[in-house]
């Protein structure tokens, strides 16, 4: 990887946490067990809930599992379509653009299985982190996972085009330009990235996207200090 930890902390700076952005409604306790309540009932089984994992969740869970599988899903692909992110990894100087499933394609990534005694709670972990906002604009929906085993249903995040958080049309220099600036209260896109990259490789995932998009971050980090 050209990206490394090395231009992470680069661009690192302290951002406090100035909450929701205006006009977002934050999720209550009650949406939030509401909401894990509802991909409970999707399920096939009720001990079989897995979480299918692609951006921030590869790295961080936010929440317990008990088998960890990777596989591909077919018809969703994996995009820096979310936006304009002003809180967590950005700023209004220097909105981010996170990761969501989009219509198209395929996306390899990694898959999660809930504890069979412990689902609704861990459901509400992730939701809580998720989910932060209501509507959401990357609802969960159940989806078919192709594995080395056969397939599994697992529930994802896929953006809502119509949410008004959806973002189209860029290419990856003008991607590359957003994640080598943005920085919010959580962290900055740089690091968003690099961890993103570095986990599925390290898990035997390479996303050719991903790949060029931490190539074309770190030559704009280094053109910053030459």
């Amino acid at each position: 990887m050209r990206l490394t930890e090395a231009h992470v902390r680069r661009v690192h700076r302290e951002i406090a946490d100035m909450g929701p952005p205006e006009g977002m409604t934050p999720a209550t306790d009650a949406d939030i067990g509401r909401f894990a309540a509802e991909i409970a009932a999707g399920a096939p089984e009720p001990s079989q809930v897995w979480l299918f994992a692609y951006g921030s969740l590869v790295w961080k869970p936010a929440c317990a599992f008990v088998e960890m599988r990777t596989g591909t899903l077919r018809g969703w692909h994996r995009a820096f379509c979310l936006g304009w992110n002003t809180r967590w990894r950005g700023s209004t100087e220097n909105p981010g653009l996170m990761l969501a499933l989009d219509r198209g394609g395929s996306c390899n990534g990694v898959l999660y299985r809930l504890p069979p005694d412990a689902i609704a709670e861990n459901l509400e972990l992730v939701c809580r982190r998720e989910m932060g906002v209501v509507p959401s604009p990357f609802p969960p929906r159940w989806v078919t996972v192709q594995t080395e085993n056969g397939p599994y249903r697992a529930f994802a995040f896929c953006i809502d085009r119509n949410s008004g958080a959806y973002v189209s049309g860029l290419d990856d220099m003008q991607v590359a330009d957003v994640l080598a600036k943005a920085v919010g209260s959580r962290g900055s896109m740089t690091e968003y990235l690099y961890l993103t990259v570095k986990h599925l490789e390290e898990m035997g995932v390479r996303d050719t996207h991903l790949w060029r998009l931490q190539e074309l971050v770190a030559e704009r980090i280094d053109a910053l200090v030459e």
